[in-house]
């Protein structure tokens, strides 16, 4: 998980840009480069993860070209294998491969070739022109802004290191590019070509590969890498496919509440099953409280769920930075985009459900893979999302939605079934009751945090924040707490995220003002 500023004006103040470069040391702190080309100005930060030498150092500069990677490019050796003939390679760096290939496919062919997640700024000389492209999910971060004096474009890893010099600071939008001055999507994920009526068993055999797959390629790195278990359905999937292709015990770790966790007895489950190599981290209700404001900082958001949902999230992240060695992370994030929620089983018809799965993977570079990129480069971690991988996704998408919908009396049935009866996983786990991860690390979370800003609002402060704030407005005393916080750092960007995460309120038992799946009225065994 790197971190990068580039700056288009050459002229601007070099202490803000720097202020700005700083505020992101965290997302890298094993090399530092801060340099003022004729392009601009150039800032990076970089955790090292393949080739750990200064080989790997960015930015990369080739033949008048320019370039700044965050990101992982899964199939960088086929790449080099296409490229090994026209350009000598100098490190073993997955990101080297981005210059050569735009020589010789070009900008929009060369983001189309990338299975990677990926935040990048070329500068090409020659050409005098600057282009910027992200992946078609999101996962890793990128925002954009134009100069306050001179409005010529910049771009960052967290919006933090741009609002120092920018104005209209936004998120780069996933799946597009920039280049002659103006966005281009170049992959709508969400939005599959086509939709197959496989039958059953097909769907599980080509769901069950392309997980693994997914997961096996991201074990790739050169820096030592863990698995955040929850004991849920998702991560639990994630560590058994991992296990059973890596010769010793991985590293699991599972983060609860000291009281009432509900998520630690069902990773601890999985991790015995496994064989793992298994730790528990238990958090306070001052832990919770202590590191608040911080998160948000981090995560540059006011929406409640995501903030819940990573304090448990950061801390476990934070003792792993404090206590090991390792530098990535795999993940269970965007498998609920897909495969649905508790919510979703309300959906009435398939239509609903899939425009409801297209909008939710639109929308995860605002929610759950913010999380996942922030709590990790909060602590100098690299995310890595084996349910986001483009292949997996563009399938799962593709599957006739009727057959995805819970008309099987379980939510994420096939995702389930793909792994049924081959010892993956203990059938306790995986036919397990989805809970979502801000209840599952214990419900007295949550409760800690209402309770806290029970103490420091009134139900006159809550209506007062019509006025206050008119967009996003918040409507509890908990989400005016996360509100208020978020501007004291980021002042008038309410616009960073488009709404609160909620559930589809059009439909029939989700007109509810709470994003738990506590408050639905199937939410049953999930909170056991």
């Amino acid at each position: 998980m790197c971190g990068f500023v580039f700056a288009s004006e050459q002229q601007m103040s070099t202490a803000d840009f720097k202020r700005g470069y700083d505020k992101i040391f965290h997302r890298g702190p094993d090399n530092q480069s801060l340099t003022g080309e004729e392009s601009g100005l150039w800032g990076f930060h970089r955790l090292s993860i393949m080739d750990l030498s200064n080989n790997g150092n960015q930015p990369f500069k080739h033949n008048g070209y320019e370039l700044i990677c965050n990101g992982e490019v899964y199939n960088f050796e086929a790449l080099r294998e296409l490229l090994k003939d026209q350009f000598e390679f100098q490190s073993d760096s997955d990101c080297e491969v981005l210059i050569p290939l735009y020589e010789r496919v070009g900008f929009e062919v060369m983001v189309k070739m990338l299975d990677a997640e990926f935040a990048l700024v070329l500068f090409d000389k020659q050409h005098d022109q600057v282009m910027a492209a992200r992946d078609p999910i999101g996962i890793r971060p990128m925002f954009y802004g134009y100069d306050k004096q001179s409005g010529k474009i910049a771009f960052a890893s967290e919006a933090k290191a741009l609002v120092e010099f920018c104005r209209e600071v936004q998120p780069f939008p996933p799946g597009h590019y920039y280049k002659d001055g103006k966005f281009t999507q170049y992959n709508d994920i969400a939005d599959p070509k086509m939709v197959y009526d496989h039958d059953i068993p097909t769907i599980a055999k080509n769901l069950r590969e392309k997980l693994e797959s997914a997961v096996i390629k991201r074990l790739n790195a050169d820096a030592p890498l863990g698995f955040l278990l929850s004991g849920g359905l998702d991560s639990s999937l994630v560590c058994a496919i991992a296990q059973k292709n890596l010769k010793k015990p991985i590293k699991t770790f599972a983060v609860g509440m000291e009281t009432d966790p509900i998520d630690l007895k069902y990773a601890k489950e999985v991790a015995d099953f496994l064989g793992t190599d298994h730790t528990e981290v238990i958090m306070t209700k001052d832990d919770v409280l202590g590191c608040l404001e911080k998160v948000i900082w981090h995560l540059e958001t006011w929406d409640i769920t995501t903030i819940r949902a990573s304090i448990g999230m950061y801390l476990v992240c934070k003792y792993i930075r404090e206590n090991t060695n390792l530098k990535v992370l795999l993940t269970g994030e965007v498998s609920d985009e897909i495969f649905g929620y508790k919510y979703t089983d309300f959906a009435p018809n398939a239509e609903a459900f899939q425009q409801e799965a297209q909008k939710r993977i639109r929308e995860l570079y605002m929610y759950d893979v913010l999380r996942a990129d922030r709590c990790l480069a909060a602590n100098s971690l690299e995310a890595r999302v084996p349910f986001g991988d483009l292949d997996f996704v563009d399938y799962a998408m593709s599957i006739n939605p009727e057959k995805k919908m819970n008309v099987y009396g379980k939510g994420k049935y096939l995702l389930r079934h793909a792994f049924e009866g081959l010892n993956y996983l203990p059938d306790s786990i995986l036919m397990r009751e989805k809970a979502a991860f801000s209840d599952a690390v214990g419900h007295s979370m949550v409760d800690y945090l209402k309770a806290y800003a029970e103490e420091k609002y009134t139900e006159q402060d809550v209506l007062a924040a019509k006025n206050k704030y008119p967009q996003g407005t918040p409507f509890t005393k908990e989400s005016l707490l996360y509100r208020d916080i978020f501007e004291k750092f980021y002042p008038g960007n309410v616009g960073w995220i488009k709404d609160f995460w909620m559930p589809n309120k059009t439909w029939q038992g989700c007109n509810v003002n709470d994003p738990s799946a506590r408050v639905l009225g199937n939410y049953g065994d999930s909170g056991k």
